[in-house]
């Protein structure tokens, strides 16, 4: 299970519930979509393109790995 955000500190994120969730092919997918391991929030992360679009677009590639997903983005408010 992995939880697909935006954060404001850290890019967009892609955070498994626990290392089962690490298969080489997962590994290699987010690697090749930018991502790079943050060791510190045990999550994937990348600080390039953290819009809506983004998130669905990794929510789905990890879904299409056989994960099952969360995934949320909040619009920043407008003043």
């Amino acid at each position: 299970m992995f939880l697909v955000v935006p954060d404001p500190a850290h890019g967009l994120v892609a955070a498994p519930r626990s290392s089962d969730d690490l298969t080489p092919a997962t590994q290699l997918a987010l690697t090749v979509q930018g991502f790079a391991w943050n060791s510190e929030i045990e999550a994937y992360t990348r600080q390039a393109h953290h819009d809506a679009a983004a998130v669905e677009i990794t929510a789905g590639m990890l879904r299409e790995l056989g994960h099952y997903v969360f995934s949320a983005y909040r619009c920043p408010l407008r003043s």
